[in-house]
C-alpha cells in the first residue's frame, strides 16, 4: 500500500482551511494547516510535506516570503500559490520565486485536486528518460539523465527539476514545436490542460538565463511566435 502523502495547507481563511482539510483527506491525503506564514515555514521544515498549498496574502510572512525562504534553503518541495489576486504581476513573481503553480480564487476543488495529484506524481517519478540513455549529448550540451544534471560545454547548470524536465523533453524532440499546453501535458503532467499556461513562459525564461549565452537573443530554447517553444538542433546557424 502507497505510503500516506502530506499536504501543508497554509492559509489565513478559517473556512477555506476547513474545505480544503476537508476534501484532501477524503482523498486520502494527511492535511497539516497554518494560519501565517512563520508557523507555515516552521510546519514545512520540520514535516517535510510532498506538496505546499500557500496563500499569498499571509499574517508575519507573506507567501513570496515563504517561498523564497524555502527555496533558498533548497527545499524543493512542490508549492501550489494560492491568491484571490488577479495582477499577472503577482503570479510570475511567484512563479520566478520558485512556486510551481498557482491557482486563483475561487477555484474548483477538481482543479485543485488535479493540481495536487500532478505535482505530487511528479516528483514522486523519477525524471523522463524519453530518449532512452543515461548519457545525451547535443552539440554544447550534455543531459545525464540519471542524475539529471544537464551540461554546458563541460560545466554544470544549476537547473531546478522542472527547468530540467522541460529541458530533457524539449531536447527529446529537436525542432519540433510544441505549445504552452502541450508543455503543461507532458512536463507538468496536467491531463488536458486548458489553465493559465504563463508558468510555461516563466520556466522557459528561466531555464534561457541559465542556458543561453544571450538570453535575450536565445539560440538553443527558441520561441515560435504564437505557436510555442522549440529546441534547436542547429543553435549555431541562427
Amino acid at each position: 500500500m502507497p505510503m500516506e502523502k502530506t499536504v501543508l495547507v497554509v492559509e489565513d481563511e478559517a473556512n477555506i482551511v476547513t474545505i480544503l482539510t476537508i476534501t484532501l483527506e477524503k482523498e486520502g491525503y494527511r492535511v497539516l494547516s497554518a494560519y501565517d506564514g512563520q508557523a507555515g515555514l516552521e510546519l514545512a521544515r520540520r514535516e517535510k510535506p510532498d506538496l505546499i498549498l500557500l496563500d499569498l496574502m499571509l499574517p508575519k510572512l507573506n507567501g513570496f516570503e515563504v517561498c523564497r525562504t524555502l527555496r533558498d534553503g533548497g527545499d524543493t518541495v512542490p508549492i501550489l500559490m494560492l491568491t484571490a489576486r488577479e495582477e499577472e504581476s503577482d503570479k510570475v513573481k511567484g512563479l520566478e520565486l520558485g512556486a510551481d503553480d498557482y491557482i486563483t480564487k475561487p477555484f474548483s476543488m477538481r482543479e485543485l485536486l488535479a493540481r495536487v495529484k500532478s505535482n505530487i506524481r511528479r516528483v514522486a517519478m523519477p525524471p523522463r528518460l524519453d530518449a532512452g540513455a543515461d548519457l545525451v549529448t547535443l552539440g554544447r550540451l550534455r543531459l545525464d539523465n540519471e542524475t539529471a544534471t544537464a551540461y554546458k560545454d563541460g560545466e554544470p547548470l544549476e537547473l531546478s527539476q522542472r527547468e530540467y524536465e522541460l529541458l530533457s523533453f524539449l531536447t527529446t524532440h529537436p525542432d519540433k514545436v510544441f505549445s504552452r499546453e502541450e508543455l503543461m501535458e507532458h512536463v507538468w503532467n496536467y491531463e488536458v490542460y486548458v489553465g493559465d499556461v504563463r508558468g510555461v513562459d516563466v520556466a522557459v525564461r528561466r531555464l534561457r538565463e541559465k542556458l543561453e549565452d544571450d538570453p535575450a537573443t536565445p539560440r538553443f530554447v527558441v520561441t515560435r511566435r504564437g505557436l510555442g517553444y522549440y529546441f534547436s538542433s542547429h543553435p549555431d546557424e541562427k
